[in-house]
């Protein structure tokens, strides 16, 4: 009777282990799920105001075809990826397409004037903030996700459920990639 009794105790405290392993790693993933979810709403609302920042530029500047191009090619190739590895590297060739942008502000006196575009560069600085905050998180929690699936028991429970792999939100090192362009002339801000 005592070695059954034993055995039926370590049957239960692995069950208990297994079920617990599993519990956290269901919620790391939903929490990295759900950090994702604050980030893509970020990037789709830039997406919007991009949108806005290319018929306001076509409509003073519309000698700038080719940044306009850029732009235009970096936006439609962020609304076409799928995967979130594909969509660090769009959304980093998108803020790298604004900068032109910049240029054809300078350039042209009343696109610098032009308060939507003061507005536009005031909303963009804003969701890069929020950005940040939120690919920290996220990166935090893909770093717990990924810490319980690869060691014991998440190793042997990632099989027997959908646990793929979560990447992480990098951006470019660069301190050029990181912040929004500036999009108006400082003399045109000021007025």
């Amino acid at each position: 009777m005592t070695g059954l009794t034993v055995v039926l105790v370590l049957l239960v405290l692995a069950a208990l282990w297994l079920t617990t392993a599993w519990r956290g790693l269901a919620a790391a993933r939903g929490a990295a799920d759900a950090t994702w979810v604050a980030i893509d709403l970020h990037l789709r609302e830039r997406q919007g105001l991009v949108a806005l920042l290319i018929a306001t530029v076509q409509a003073e500047a519309a000698a700038d075809d080719a940044a306009l191009a850029r732009l235009v090619a970096a936006r439609e190739h962020v609304l076409a990826v799928t995967t979130p590895w594909e969509r660090a590297a769009a959304e980093r060739q998108l803020v790298a397409a604004i900068a032109p942008v910049a240029d054809a502000a300078a350039r042209h006196p009343r696109l610098g004037r032009s308060s939507v575009l003061a507005d536009v560069e005031a909303r963009l600085t804003a969701i890069e903030g929020a950005l940040q905050s939120c690919r920290r998180i996220y990166n935090a929690d893909v770093r717990l996700y990924r810490t319980r699936r690869g060691h014991l028991p998440g190793s042997l429970l990632r099989r027997f459920g959908d646990f793929a792999d979560r990447p992480y939100f990098e951006l470019d090192h660069t301190q050029r990639e990181r912040t929004v362009p500036t999009l108006a002339p400082p003399l045109a801000r000021a007025a």
